[in-house]
């Protein structure tokens, strides 16, 4: 096998443990996560994109390839109140440089998942995740018949991602990549980027983003005095949407919060700001996938940025 072909490794539950108390009702993660093995009722299913090669053609730090490990371990301890089954779905790893290969094979195991009616959460991993994550739900979508949905595309995250992949295909490309397959499809595209840096995106980047019609809100609109009408924009997105995929780029946290990113954000948006709203498109009825790009252990401080990541992934699955 050469070098550079993306694998899909065996499930590796040995990340998932932790205490366990004596008491009823006190199961944690590490108790009740399965391994995915082809059968089972539709619940969360975890499954890793170690890869950051997107990272590194993006010129970012390298590291994120080993995020969803940190993750697992960081969601192993958390109390379980979840009332749906969840299953750890193993890791789609690359290997060198193979970057498509890599979101090629992610899409082809994300598609079954939705099919079986299991709501994914993909771990990264680089932001490359997110037009990997986006063909296999277009293929699920597809396969189902549906020939033009309004899939609504939420993004937290200090940057558009929106950089032209006819120069270099990166995590600074994936919903450029997006649109241009949209298009292709027929499909419309529908985009929403909340937290944006104005100081880390080019003018270009915010022309496109104006072309392209996103929703953008700056990580200096979040404020608790706004933060209602920022709740409006969003529910008036997702009413134009039949399905949600949601990608939370850590790095739209501060610094302080998520020190372990490929680009650690000089202001960014607090936990406490953004939780409202991804309850809100969670409890929507419309959510199909979610993803967490840029968790980089080799830079995270006590584990700051896993540890939000994984309370991310259970507040993404409370009401199942």
């Amino acid at each position: 096998m050469p070098s550079d072909t993306p694998l899909e490794n065996a499930i590796d539950m040995t990340p998932w443990k932790g205490r366990t108390d004596p008491e009823p009702h006190s199961e944690r993660w590490h108790q009740k996560v399965q391994p995915l093995n082809g059968s089972g009722a539709p619940g969360c299913a975890l499954l890793g994109f170690a890869c950051d090669a997107g990272v590194a053609r993006n010129q970012g730090r390298v590291g994120a390839a080993e995020g969803p490990a940190a993750l697992r371990q960081a969601l192993a301890p958390l109390a379980w109140h979840r009332c749906g089954p969840a299953y750890d779905a193993g890791d789609v790893r690359c290997k060198g440089d193979a970057m498509e290969d890599a979101q090629q094979v992610l899409a082809d195991r994300l598609k079954p998942l939705l099919d079986a009616g299991h709501r994914p959460i993909v771990l990264g991993g680089g932001h490359e995740i997110a037009y990997a994550s986006w063909t296999g739900l277009a293929q699920h979508l597809a396969g189902r018949g549906e020939t033009a949905p309004r899939v609504g595309i939420i993004n937290f995250d200090a940057h558009f991602d929106l950089r032209d992949p006819a120069n270099v295909r990166s995590s600074g490309t994936p919903f450029s990549q997006i649109a241009d397959d949209s298009q292709q499809r027929g499909w419309p595209f529908r985009y929403a980027c909340l937290g944006v840096s104005r100081a880390a995106n080019t003018r270009a980047l915010f022309n496109r983003a104006t072309e392209l019609g996103v929703l953008v809100r700056e990580d200096r609109d979040f404020d608790t005095r706004y933060l209602n009408a920022i709740q409006r924009d969003l529910e008036r997105f997702i009413a134009r949407c039949d399905h949600l995929y949601l990608t939370i780029d850590l790095d739209v946290l501060p610094a302080a919060e998520a020190p372990g990113v490929s680009a650690p954000a000089a202001r960014g948006v607090s936990l406490a700001l953004i939780e409202p709203l991804i309850e809100r498109i969670r409890d929507s009825g419309k959510l199909r996938l979610a993803d967490l790009a840029e968790l980089n252990p080799g830079h995270d401080i006590d584990g700051r940025t896993a540890r939000v990541a994984a309370r991310l992934v259970h507040l993404l699955t409370l009401n199942d």
